[in-house]
């Protein structure tokens, strides 16, 4: 069939009129339902096709309360949910959900309790249900459709978790610095009342206590898991007077141990000759970094993956046994760290 006119956006009067049947036919064609011969099913398929006709999901969730669709909400797009996002994408594919992938916090001024929000608009008009990455509030309450939280806003949830061995991967960091000679270590911790952020500091400071040494309150700061909120920070430890100032700085996400290294560079220290850096996440950034980053690697899209095959069980009604799913942190040495200068 050849079409002389295609019309700017198809609509089911359109594909109707092109294939001489009734809107009601169209409907129920691109239904799936039952009653229509299969030589005018073929023909309104057919005019669907060259029109590129697509139904609305919004319309389709209120016949069928069901759309068909999973969201994936996050605060925006940076390195760390963009893996998260491969990793959910792949096991998508496996299914027959289709994604929606929404950043509901990338407003300064609403970057609380943007989940809320954004659960509020989407959820069951335009999403069966939702994976929320970091969120900023507790999953538990005033959610009306199935949720998978990765990074949980306070650890241990009703709603199925999904995070990768805080404490592990923080202590590992600073243990490889320990081992180096490093005994000024600062810590650039991540963002206030998230849990991984405060799950990396304990296991920062446990690794501190193993090896003797005090937590100094003026190398433990807030960097908020953001490079421009590392930028004050970094700046106030680097500025340090030497033998005050850290031999070493372990940054509880890379997009801030990444920001050291630029201030470091600004400052006229060298890494890691005047100063060790070592990050958490291993996004792809950090292994193309200059120099490559030492980092402590999670699983991020195998983490993306298992949120989502959860919430697949959920929506299918059925059992989920691991409720709070934790995968192991292992540590990445790359060139970012040395000996201080004090030991070679």
């Amino acid at each position: 069939m050849t079409l002389t006119t295609r019309p700017s956006r198809a609509t089911i009067t359109d594909v109707a009129r092109i294939a001489g049947v009734s809107v009601s036919t169209v409907s129920k064609v691109v239904n799936g339902r039952d009653g229509i011969a299969a030589a005018t099913a073929a023909r309104v398929l057919s005019v669907v096709e060259e029109l590129g006709y697509e139904t609305s999901i919004v319309a389709s969730s209120l016949r069928r309360s069901r759309t068909g669709v999973i969201g994936v909400l996050l605060a925006d797009f940076e390195p760390y949910s963009t893996e998260l996002l491969k990793g959910i994408s792949r096991a998508a594919e496996e299914t027959s959900y289709e994604l929606l992938a929404y950043a509901g916090g990338n407003d300064d001024g609403k970057r609380s309790n943007w989940e809320r929000r954004s659960l509020s608009r989407l959820g069951g008009t335009l999403i069966d249900g939702a994976v929320v990455v970091a969120p900023t509030m507790s999953m538990t309450n005033g959610t009306s459709i199935p949720v998978v939280a990765i990074d949980p806003h306070t650890g241990i949830e009703s709603v199925p978790t999904v995070d990768g061995d805080n404490v592990a991967g923080a202590r590992a960091a600073t243990d490889l610095l320990i081992g180096l000679g490093h005994r000024r270590i600062a810590h650039l911790g991540g963002r206030p009342g998230l849990e991984s952020s405060r799950l990396r500091r304990e296991g920062y400071a446990e690794a501190l206590k193993g090896a003797g040494i005090e937590v100094d309150p003026a190398l433990d700061r807030i960097g908020g898991y953001r490079a421009d909120l590392t930028d004050a920070p970094a700046h106030e430890l680097l500025r340090l007077p030497a033998g005050v100032r850290p031999t070493a700085i372990f940054a509880a996400n890379d997009l801030s141990a990444l920001h050291v290294i630029e201030v470091a560079r600004e400052l006229g220290l060298r890494v890691p000759q005047d100063l060790s850096v070592v990050g958490f996440d291993d996004i792809p950034e950090s292994s193309i970094s200059s120099p490559p980053l030492t980092t402590v690697t999670q699983p991020l899209q195998q983490m993306g993956a298992d949120a989502l095959r959860i919430l697949i069980s959920l929506l299918a009604g059925d059992a989920v046994e691991e409720q709070h799913l934790r995968l192991p942190a292992t540590l990445t040495v790359r060139e970012s760290v040395a000996a201080p200068p004090s030991v070679r």
